[in-house]
């Protein structure tokens, strides 16, 4: 399922998709899966993250030291994982919809995260990322300056709270743990995704179930639970620095642009090899806006070869970390700025 729009404006001088021949000729050519490489990126992932899950619980007893330090790699396999699933929503791992369903699926149990629920609200975010009039689905809540200033005191010290980085990362987490629990209906979430959330708890149940059976409740707590935390953590902030930046696109729907939005409005995560591997390339995430059908493992090569994605704005850990403390759009100065600002500004 693509989340491109039907229409996007390819006659706007200035944007970076009128300066390209024909960026959809571009991502186009990098579309579609390599089956022995998805495959291949399957197999190590879950191999390497059961290797680790079993080695883990073998030294918690014997070396809880060698259990304690597993626990980064075991939570680098579990986002390495989630990432598999992220491109199963998008069609690009595999060529076969059943079967792509089938593992985005199960890599969704692994990672408690419902497939189908989650791939709805996925490509409504893809659709909407940047639109200032569409706002709220699958992505991190952000208002204006105006619309702060128009909230009551509870209000505000509501959305001060939720973007608080603290909260973000420390109780993100609970989110997908036990939130995506329970989903009620809306856009994102119709019949068919309901009996997907309701499946997929059957299937964690039963995964619990088996690994209490197979290792006992401790290893499951100390083990499992605590690489899972680590890893949705990481992800929380992932997702945070795609969209969230100082220079970040907002426009209103009447001058929103798809393709603009995919390359000023989401940002180029440059990472050290080793953690772009476990990432998947999803630093890449001006590249994977623009062609979401684009597998992971082509990302890279996509955005070395053309040009147009040059142009997106270039963060790095340090200035991912101090983006947290970017919470509110300012509509007049067009950029994201801190609470420290507005106040600075309102004196």
């Amino acid at each position: 399922m693509s989340a491109e729009p039907e229409k996007v404006n390819d006659e706007v001088p200035g944007r970076p998709e009128s300066r390209a021949s024909d960026w959809r000729k571009v991502v186009a050519r990098y579309q579609g899966s390599h089956v022995g490489r998805s495959l291949f990126q399957l197999v190590t992932t879950l191999g390497l993250l059961v290797v680790t899950l079993v080695a883990m619980h073998r030294m918690l007893h014997v070396a809880p030291l060698v259990t304690i330090a597993l626990i980064l790699p075991a939570a680098g396999f579990i986002i390495r994982t989630f990432i598999i699933m992220h491109d199963c929503s998008h069609g690009s791992f595999l060529p076969w919809p059943k079967v792509n369903d089938t593992v985005g699926f199960i890599t969704g149990v692994l990672t408690l995260t419902p497939y189908a629920q989650w791939r709805r609200e996925h490509a409504l975010h893809h659709a909407s990322s940047g639109d200032l009039d569409r706002r709220g689905n699958g992505d991190v809540t952000t208002i204006t300056v105006r619309e702060y200033l128009a909230l009551n005191a509870w209000g505000r010290f509501r959305y001060r709270l939720f973007r608080n980085p603290a909260v973000l990362l420390g109780l993100g987490p609970l989110h997908m743990m036990v939130l995506q629990r329970f989903r009620s209906r809306g856009i994102a979430t119709g019949t068919k995704q309901l009996w997907n959330v309701w499946m997929t708890n059957v299937a964690i149940g039963g995964l619990i179930a088996t690994l209490i059976l197979a290792a006992g409740a401790q290893s499951l707590l100390v083990i499992y639970l605590p690489a899972y935390y680590l890893a949705t953590m990481a992800g929380v902030w992932l997702f945070y620095v795609q969209h969230q930046f100082e220079d970040a696109y907002w426009e209103s729907h009447e001058n929103w642009d798809y393709a603009t939005a995919a390359v000023q409005g989401s940002s180029y995560l440059r990472l050290p090899r080793v953690l772009q591997w476990f990432t998947g390339s999803i630093g890449l995430h001006h590249v994977h806006h623009l062609g979401p059908r684009i597998p992971n493992y082509m990302l890279q090569r996509a955005h070395d070869e053309n040009p147009i994605f040059h142009e997106a704005p270039v963060m790095t850990i340090r200035k991912g970390v101090r983006a947290l403390g970017l919470t509110l759009y300012d509509e007049q100065q067009r950029h994201m700025i801190r609470f420290k600002d507005l106040r600075r500004a309102k004196r």
